[in-house]
């Protein structure tokens, strides 16, 4: 789905298809030399960050495997997550493995934390983790890779949801608070929207 066709929605673009693109390459390039001779795997988190670890992977010019974990943050409004709760489970050992967790957006950095937490308890031989959008309240969070810093808000598109919609937007985009702010948007008032666009 292009900007054109939700252009109503979005109050700003935040990243373009290409300039995606463009830093996953670049990400990519700075993970190959770092990880050269290594056995990387990569943890995708579902669900929003699917599309960007299939991306990084496919920029890498390497063997590269690849496992999920689901989780489920819970807070309130805006500022982020006070609670995780495992969905899914990686389904392989990462005992003395080279671990690079991906993430598409980084709110608070509380996720982030418990992942990394959760991960080192298993004994791998390194655990980094990237992420490709970065808002304010996480600029302390201890991420290796960071793709681009972005503003406080509903961020949607390239794999990130609200209310289940917007995953398939190409571009990354800010969403416009008419969307969010409406009665009918089915948001209970103080609760965080689903998907993982708030806190993560």
């Amino acid at each position: 789905m292009e900007h054109a066709h939700v252009i109503d929605d979005v109050a700003e673009v935040l990243a373009t298809e290409d300039e995606i693109a463009a830093r996953v390459a670049e990400l990519a390039a700075r993970i190959e030399a770092d990880y050269a001779g290594r056995d990387l795997l990569l943890v995708g988190v579902l669900n929003g960050a699917a599309t960007v670890t299939v991306d990084l992977a496919r920029a890498l010019h390497r063997h590269v495997e690849i496992t999920w974990m689901g989780i489920t943050s819970y807070g309130a409004g805006q500022g982020g997550s006070g609670a995780v709760r495992l969905r899914k489970d990686i389904d392989v050992d990462v005992a003395g493995r080279d671990i690079l967790i991906v993430d598409t957006v980084i709110d608070t950095g509380l996720t982030a934390a418990w992942l990394m937490t959760n991960l080192r308890a298993r004994g791998p031989a390194s655990l980094e983790f990237f992420g490709l959008f970065r808002k304010p309240g996480a600029q302390n969070a201890n991420i290796r890779y960071v793709g681009f810093d972005v503003p406080s808000g509903v961020v949607v598109g390239y794999g990130l949801d609200y209310q289940g919609r917007y995953r398939n937007l190409r571009c990354c985009a800010l969403l416009a608070p008419h969307v969010y702010e409406r009665p009918s948007a089915g948001v209970v008032s103080g609760a965080q929207p689903v998907g993982g666009a708030l806190a993560e």
